[in-house]
C-alpha cells in the first residue's frame, strides 16, 4: 500500500511528540523522558515508585519493540527509519497488531489508574497530556468522543488499543484511530 500523505502526517506529528528532547532521533533517553513526562501528568513525584513503573513500562517499549529494529546495533531510530518501518505496518495488520498494539496495551495499564479495565474521559486527559502535552482539554475531550466508538462514556481495552494501531496504520481519513493525538493532522 502507498503511503499516503494522511498517514505520513500523522507518524511525522507522533514521532514529533515521541522524540521528547527534539534532537531528531528517538532513543532511550526519550523514552525516558516520555515516562517522566507521564508520571507527572499522573501525578507522581519525581523519584517515586510510581514513576519508576512508569518509567519502567517506557524502556520495555523501547528495548522489546524499537532497539531490536535498528538497524546495524545502533542507538537511535531516524525520523525516516520510523517513519518507513512504521509506515510497512499498515500492510501487515498481524505485525501493528503484534507491535503497535503490545505498546498500546502498556500504555492502557499507564492509563487505566483505577484499574477497573477502561479509560475515563479524565485518564485519557491525562494521559495524552503525557504524550502531547499541547493538547488542550477541549481538543482530548472532543478526540475521546471520536474513539469511544460505542459511546458509552469509556474506552474499553478494546476501543484503545484499536484506536493506538489506527492512528498508526490507518489510511482511511473517516477512521475514528485518526484522533488519537487530537484533532486529525493532515
Amino acid at each position: 500500500m502507498p503511503l499516503t500523505d494522511l498517514l505520513k502526517a500523522k507518524i511525522n506529528h507522533g514521532f514529533d511528540h515521541l522524540d521528547v528532547d527534539g534532537d531528531g532521533l528517538l532513543t532511550e533517553q526519550d523514552h525516558v523522558l516520555m515516562g517522566r513526562r507521564a508520571a507527572e501528568s499522573l501525578g507522581h513525584a519525581p523519584g517515586s515508585p510510581e514513576e519508576r513503573r512508569i518509567v519502567d513500562a517506557y524502556l520495555r517499549i523501547w528495548n522489546d519493540l524499537h532497539r531490536p529494529h535498528i538497524p546495524d546495533g545502533g542507538e537511535a531510530i531516524t525520523r525516516e527509519q520510523f517513519l518507513t518501518s512504521t509506515a510497512s505496518l499498515a500492510d501487515d495488520p498481524r505485525a501493528a497488531r503484534e507491535t503497535v498494539g503490545a505498546i498500546a496495551e502498556a500504555f492502557l495499564a499507564i492509563a487505566d489508574t483505577d484499574t477497573d479495565g477502561r479509560v475515563s474521559p479524565d485518564e485519557f486527559l491525562v494521559f495524552q497530556h503525557g504524550h502531547f502535552p499541547g493538547l488542550s482539554e477541549a481538543e482530548s475531550a472532543e478526540a475521546f468522543r471520536h474513539l469511544d466508538t460505542d459511546g458509552d462514556g469509556h474506552l474499553t481495552a478494546e476501543e484503545f488499543v484499536r484506536a493506538c494501531v489506527d492512528y498508526w496504520t490507518s489510511t482511511d481519513p473517516d477512521n475514528p484511530g485518526n484522533w488519537w493525538a487530537g484533532r486529525p493532522v493532515g
